[in-house]
């Protein structure tokens, strides 16, 4: 209580005068060390007082008790004797506070301790449960092979029974052979001896059965040999002596050789006519002509087709501008040349594989409303001396046909090469004749239109033939990707619209995902070779999708 000796405050309470302190007196203060000189020290505890702190708060007392602040004085000490009690009560709640976190602290404490107790009393008992279980396994594991090795055992001792069992069944078997062998051998000895004695008692009169029957079969022949002759001599004095007889021998036998030799011709004759008709060659691997046959076993699909407008030559197929425009004149020219019924044009069609050059030859004979038909190249080497005969039987079948036909030849290189090279047999060198005989003047039966990679190895008569020849590049990017687009709308976009699913399509229209693998990926990336469309086997090309940038291996 500094107010009582009349010090003020930090805050400057009161605003009466400061009250005055009596001098200190020189020497009362700090004990007796200072100005005692050489007097003894205080014997007990209070020698050392001072009473004059005592009588300066005595003084402030009274001095406080006369002035005119002494109750705003009380009350400022009552307040600060309050704010007192209050800092104890709130640092006693904050004592008790933290004395709760302390208890919360410690029962999480507890609780993680009993938590960890928890956990590890768990895992201890899936171990224990776990080695339990593998030691019940095993003991399993160990009764099992010991149930194998004991089924083996008996099994063995089983096999050795039945092996000893058979062994001693052969042993009797054979003992048993050869006793029958032996009886058989005595018995047939025994037959032998008494045979032989027979024989020899009774040879005079075998011996005389014998003369007896050979005198008897001689006379037998000889009694037909001279009837035979009787008979024959007799019929052939009456044949010749009788002309009308061998005149109408003669002519009998004139007329069936005319006969025989007419049928023969007339069959094989009726035979070409029936193939060139009704079938087709062996070297025709696919057309559109509708055959009588076939008429019969699909009357509506033929219907159809009959009754089918003609497709645009480019309908479905993606080629570069300016070769839509050369390939577009094409298909008019053709066109108007089937409607004038006039000679056709052949055409070379040359570029890399699965550019599009068998689709628009397709779609060139539907555009122009003839049929088409199409052979390799490659079949016709293997066969030899026989390639002649089946050209022949090729042209022959397409001159037959009422609506035109469009014969398209892939690979035609492989059998129209140029004669002056060694490599070439005499075979092709036959067939490849017979091929320029039935093409030296232009039809107006069938236009021809050949396909090749390598249109330099073709013989020159060859090329004298060919009236145009189109060249079909690899596609731009331009073209790939309306072909994807394309492709995309037909077979993912139309079926999802129209509600189709793709997996349950129709087997004639199968769905690109399954027709057809994809595989698309962007110029230059590090992950592969640049953009490839590529088609599975056994599928029909389509202009350039299976093969959109740079030459790889062709697929079949």
């Amino acid at each position: 209580m500094s107010w009582l000796f009349g010090i003020k405050g930090s805050k400057g309470e009161g605003t009466g005068p400061p009250l005055s302190l009596p001098p200190v007196q020189p020497g009362a203060e700090g004990g007796g060390d200072r100005g005692a000189g050489d007097r003894p020290g205080p014997k007990d505890k209070w020698s050392n007082f001072d009473p004059t702190g005592l009588e300066r708060a005595a003084k402030a007392a009274r001095e406080l008790e006369h002035s005119r602040h002494a109750k705003e004085a009380l009350s400022l000490a009552q307040m600060q004797e309050q704010t007192l009690q209050l800092e104890q009560q709130s640092k006693l709640k904050e004592y008790e506070a933290a004395v709760e976190q302390l208890k919360s602290e410690q029962i999480r404490v507890q609780a993680e301790e009993r938590r960890k107790t928890l956990s590890e009393e768990t895992r201890q008992h899936q171990a224990r449960a776990q080695y339990q279980d593998k030691l019940a396994r095993q003991r399993y594991e160990d009764q099992l092979k010991q149930q194998q090795l004991l089924n083996e055992e008996n099994l063995r001792k089983q096999e050795e029974s039945v092996q000893k069992q058979e062994a001693m069944r052969r042993a009797t078997v054979e003992r048993e052979m050869e006793l029958r062998h032996k009886n058989e051998m005595l018995r047939v000895e025994a037959e032998a001896r008494a045979r032989a004695k027979a024989e020899r008692e009774n040879a005079d009169i075998i011996r005389e059965q014998i003369r007896l029957k050979a005198a008897e079969h001689r006379q037998t022949i000889l009694e037909s040999i001279r009837t035979a002759g009787t008979l024959f001599g007799e019929g052939f004095r009456a044949f010749v002596t009788d002309w009308d007889k061998v005149t109408a021998t003669v002519a009998g036998l004139t007329l069936l050789a005319v006969g025989v030799y007419s049928a023969k011709n007339a069959t094989s004759v009726a035979g070409r006519y029936i193939e060139a008709r009704l079938g087709r060659p062996s070297l025709v691997r696919e057309t559109s002509r509708i055959s009588v046959l076939e008429a019969l076993w699909h009357p509506l699909q033929v219907s159809r087709r009959l009754l089918s407008k003609p497709q645009d030559a480019l309908e479905g197929v993606v080629l570069s501008p300016s070769l839509e425009a050369r390939v577009r004149d094409i298909a008019i020219a053709t066109r108007n040349t089937k409607k004038n019924r006039s000679l056709y044009r052949n055409i070379l069609m040359y570029g890399p594989p699965g550019t599009g050059k068998t689709l628009f030859a397709k779609k060139l004979a539907l555009h122009s409303g003839m049929d088409y038909a199409i052979m390799t190249g490659g079949d016709v080497a293997p066969m030899g001396r026989d390639g002649v005969t089946a050209v022949h039987k090729v042209f022959d079948w397409a001159n037959t046909s009422r609506r035109g036909l469009l014969l398209f030849v892939d690979e035609a290189d492989a059998f129209l090469r140029k004669r002056a090279t060694e490599k070439i047999s005499e075979d092709l060198r036959a067939t490849l004749n017979a091929f320029l005989h039935r093409t030296g003047q232009h039809s107006s039966k069938f236009m021809l239109v050949l396909a090749s990679n390598q249109p330099e190895q073709f013989d020159w008569a060859i090329n004298d033939r060919i009236d145009e020849m189109v060249s079909f590049d690899l596609p731009r990017l331009e073209e790939r990707e309306r072909l994807v687009r394309m492709y995309f709308d037909k077979y993912i976009l139309k079926p999802a619209t129209e509600g189709k699913q793709i997996l349950g399509a129709h087997a004639g229209e199968a769905p690109l995902l399954q027709s057809r693998q994809v595989e698309w990926r962007p110029p230059h990336s590090p992950g592969g070779p640049a953009p490839r469309l590529w088609r599975a086997p056994d599928k029909p090309r389509l202009g350039y999708f299976h093969h959109l940038q740079g030459p790889g291996p062709r697929r079949h």
